[in-house]
């Protein structure tokens, strides 16, 4: 039988597929043009088979492509044809359909961060994913509404040799950005030639900061995404990770401190309303001043993030200076 060529190319989480780590050696499972839509199936981000039910996390099956130095379960590589490093991977997230099922961790760890908020046992709760009904239900009955996005959409390092999951970096990776639902496109500065797409740590709800660590831990049913390649984005290069999302242009900063990745965050969205206004830095940093949102990412990767969100419908109009 003939393959549908409307349909989706599928990347399945499987033996050939799953990995823990970005290495730009790492053979694409599955080259594309320009513009193809391709359907990723995930793993949950610790590589778990089955929900939790008590006892001991550690106690719960893994995928057996797991090993004790695996970050984030990834599936990929997916290379594009004629991508080239210095361009922008454009992503367009279509839709993201969570598995029946979920985990959220609190406390699991002894850090800074826990002992100053009084984490003194851990807490882990188990969800259950109505995705007809759009909820997700704990163990002790509260109910949350789904806002599924994945949470790692990243590209490799050039640099030789195997590279964390857990931190984010400007081309990608666990930027664990809550408004990256379906609907967006995100923009990545190309580290290497063919971008190397992988993706992975979904979430079924989560709030900015992800504040313990995690958020609704879950699997993907499907992820489609429609993947291409620019030049630029807005007629002008791109060094950090940027998207068009339903919530507005979202621009993301990262550094070793908020200060830093607010920074990062609103150097990039000057560049954003600069070129969609036309207007000078300093017009643009006014007009951010009245417009922009800064909000914290997430501060559990290593790496402090911060979005800068500017809402479609919140800058109008506008005649530039004689």
């Amino acid at each position: 039988m003939k393959k549908d060529p409307s349909a989706p190319h599928v990347v399945a989480p499987d033996e050939r597929t799953l990995h823990g780590w970005f290495d730009p050696a790492l053979p694409p499972v599955l080259t594309v043009e320009p513009g193809t839509t391709v359907r990723f199936g995930t793993l949950d981000s610790g590589w778990f088979l089955e929900p939790h039910t008590g006892g001991d996390v550690a106690d719960r099956r893994r995928a057996p492509q797991h090993t004790p130095d695996a970050g984030h379960a990834l599936t990929g590589p997916v290379a594009v044809r004629g991508a080239r490093a210095g361009q922008v991977l454009e992503v367009r997230i279509d839709s993201v359909v969570p598995a029946s099922w979920g985990t959220t961790y609190a406390g699991m760890r002894s850090t800074a961060w826990n002992a100053r908020l009084g984490l003194t046992e851990p807490a882990v709760h188990s969800w259950t994913i109505d995705v007809a009904a759009g909820t997700a239900r704990n163990h002790l009955g509260h109910a949350v509404a789904l806002r599924p996005f994945l949470g790692v959409i990243g590209m490799p390092p050039a640099a030789p040799g195997r590279h964390s999951t857990i931190p984010p970096r400007w081309h990608g990776g666990n930027l664990d950005c809550k408004e990256l639902v379906a609907g967006s496109t995100l923009y990545l500065p190309i580290p290497v030639d063919g971008a190397l797409l992988s993706v992975g740590d979904a979430h079924a709800a989560q709030g900015d900061g992800e504040v313990s660590g995690t958020a609704i831990e879950c699997g993907t049913e499907l992820a489609d995404l429609t993947l291409d390649v620019r030049d630029d984005l807005l007629g002008r290069p791109l060094a950090t990770p940027v998207a068009d999302t339903p919530a507005g242009w979202v621009c993301m900063g990262l550094g070793d401190d908020l200060d830093e990745a607010a920074a990062e965050a609103l150097d990039t969205m000057l560049d954003v309303i600069g070129a969609l206004h036309q207007v000078s830095r300093s017009d643009a940093m006014a007009l951010a001043s009245v417009v922009v949102d800064l909000r914290v990412t997430q501060v559990a990767n290593r790496v402090f993030g911060v979005h800068a969100v500017l809402a479609h419908e919140a800058l109008s109009g506008g005649t530039p200076p004689v």
